[in-house]
């Protein structure tokens, strides 16, 4: 089961993403590589759009943690790698419409260079699936 950790003594976070997140340590981990907005057939999806890309990375989270028997709750950290930090509020408004709450912990991170230029973001996740 997962539980979003808050403390009075943090700021309340300007993202959609926990403070903290717990995990009572039964189950299966899943550890996801840093997926990117490259669709099944190959292709590089929303090139010069990080919403269309990050719509697609969650997709593909989605069929990977799916692939393992589990679904989105299950992902309690997201590792998030982007090439324009500005790009923020358009990110987490995407999440906002794959994870609900309890939300995994999450870091997200401006990088000045990715596998292709033409990727403008990166996630990677660790979900902890049920027996």
């Amino acid at each position: 089961m997962k539980q979003q950790i808050t403390s009075p003594l943090l700021a309340t976070p300007n993202g959609h993403f926990s403070q903290a997140t717990m995990i009572e340590a039964k189950g299966r981990m899943l550890f996801i590589s840093g997926m990117t907005a490259r669709a099944k057939d190959g292709s590089i999806t929303g090139i010069g759009n990080v919403e269309l890309q990050t719509r697609q990375v969650c997709d593909n989270l989605k069929a990977a943690v799916e692939a393992a028997g589990g679904t989105l709750k299950d992902i309690c950290r997201v590792d998030v790698y982007v090439r324009n930090i500005e790009h923020f509020s358009v990110i987490h408004k995407v999440r906002a419409e794959y994870f609900e709450a309890p939300l995994p912990a999450s870091t997200m991170v401006e990088v000045s260079k990715m596998v292709s230029p033409e990727y403008l973001i990166e996630i990677s996740a660790i979900a902890v699936l049920p027996d």
